[in-house]
């Protein structure tokens, strides 16, 4: 099978309150493309297919748009939710979709079910919240351990008749993967992330969460999201990866995506932004500008949109000022929640340190504080049916 792997199109994502649909239909547009040049069977998108459970109109109907035209230029398209998506919304008619070649699985139900393409068995893994399906998977309430309880109930190497190949899709966290700051935490409330040897067995894993592309093993990859929506992406080249799979090799291509607009960080004072030739080449780019004057200059945004309109983000590090005090969210924006309420409860009781039991009591509420989150938006559900 000749597929193309792709995930996280956060279809009606903002980035710095500028709308990224236009960079999102330049991606599809590419992407169509490929399908046809390339002869490719199917599209296996892993997961955060849209940005919020509730998508806008507008996001709704590109990615109908974008199934008719992956359809029409003659691949199959296989579709798992994640973390982001609503499963229930996702999932609407998929049905009725398979039978036009469109294949969605956001249903624990269906993790048995493999698509069939050609020899392969295609496994769509849905994001599985493990606080809402440990007990239905037999398993402990984490990551690591409902997913391996849901690859468990797949036939070995996920091979059944009529296959010599299988691809496992899963939208998660790998230890020891890079992260971006445009990524949602799954991990909160004390979850372990799943081993690379989780995989082990298939002839290839489309993985999903993380923006960046990276390798995981010779046979898992995470693709990375198409368009970039933090500044901690200014050095990622967005790609879809091209497999050829046959039972001997999965062999992987990558190829870049559309850039739309280009990302630049810039620092240094004001005067050395606005003049030096050196940043001639962020002019047209979004960009994040830190500023290192002693003293914070006045309309400091306004003068530097002279010369890039497309500024979006102005930090300030100071060379040589006297030292502040940090803010309560710069001291707290590396920590996680857990780290947060340990130190509130230390610091309302005079410094008390959090006890091992009150500890695990916290991280039992934040747990359950997600779970009702989930339910009440019906975001990053594994629907049981």
């Amino acid at each position: 099978m000749r597929f193309l792997h792709t995930s996280d199109w956060h279809l009606g994502r903002a980035f710095h309150q500028v709308g990224l649909l236009d960079a999102q239909r330049a991606y599809i547009d590419h992407l169509v493309e490929v399908v046809r040049s390339e002869g490719i069977d199917a599209v296996l998108i892993s997961g955060d297919v849209y940005d919020r459970a509730m998508p806008g109109s507008e996001t709704v109907e590109l990615l109908s748009d974008a199934l008719v035209r992956l359809v029409d230029a003659g691949s199959e398209v296989v579709i798992s939710s994640g973390n982001h998506d609503s499963a229930v919304r996702l999932g609407f008619a998929a049905e009725l979709l398979e039978r036009s070649g469109v294949h969605l699985r956001t249903s624990v139900a269906d993790l048995t079910r493999p698509v069939l393409i050609k020899d392969c068995a295609v496994y769509p893994v849905p994001y599985l919240e493990p606080r809402l399906v440990a007990e239905g998977l037999e398993a402990e309430a984490t990551h690591a351990a409902v997913l391996r309880s849901a690859l468990d109930r797949l036939p070995p190497g996920g091979l059944v008749a009529g296959s010599t190949t299988s691809v496992i899709m899963a939208h998660t966290f790998v230890t020891g993967c890079a992260t971006s700051d445009s990524e949602r935490d799954i991990l909160s409330g004390g979850l372990s992330a799943v081993h690379p040897d989780t995989f082990n067995g298939f002839s290839y894993a489309a993985l999903g969460h993380l923006h960046g592309r990276q390798q995981v093993s010779e046979t898992a990859h995470y693709s990375g999201s198409p368009v970039a929506m933090s500044f901690s992406e200014v050095n990622h080249t967005k790609v879809t990866l091209l497999v050829d799979l046959t039972a001997a090799r999965a062999a992987v291509e990558p190829i870049a995506a559309p850039v739309h607009r280009r990302l630049a960080t810039l620092r240094g004072t004001i005067d050395e932004v606005l003049t030096g030739a050196e940043f001639d080449h962020a002019e047209d780019a979004w960009c994040q500008i830190t500023l290192t004057d002693p003293v914070r200059p006045r309309a400091a945004m306004d003068r530097l949109r002279t010369r890039f309109p497309g500024a979006l983000e102005l930090k300030f590090d100071p060379v040589g000022a006297v030292a502040v005090p940090m803010t309560y969210a710069s001291r707290t924006s590396a920590r996680t929640d857990l780290e947060v309420c340990c130190d509130f409860l230390g610091h309302v009781r005079g410094g008390t340190a959090a006890t091992d039991a009150e500890q695990v009591l916290l991280d039992e509420a934040l747990g359950r504080s997600r779970e009702s989150r989930d339910r009440r938006e019906d975001e990053g559900q594994a629907g049981a049916a």
